[in-house]
């Protein structure tokens, strides 16, 4: 019998993959941000130029873990 609370094993195989596509997904939802500050202003519009910059960070975040996957893999 089998412990249903037992950890699943650690499956890294498609991180990169799954990393590609949160930065992918980023991506867009900046696109789409850009294109909503065109029709906002003031403190709405500030408050998407933030988001964007957090989303940016996070992808240069993405973009190291891909590195530290790919090292990992080799």
């Amino acid at each position: 019998m089998t412990d249903k609370y037992s950890p699943k094993p650690d499956d890294r195989s498609d991180n990169v993959e799954k990393l590609q596509d949160m930065i992918q997904d980023t991506i867009e939802n900046i696109e789409a941000a850009h294109e909503t500050m065109q029709i906002t202003s003031g403190e709405e519009k500030q408050k998407i130029v933030e988001k964007n910059k957090r989303r940016e960070e996070a992808i240069e975040g993405f973009r190291a873990e891909i590195k530290d996957e790919v090292r990992d893999q080799q």
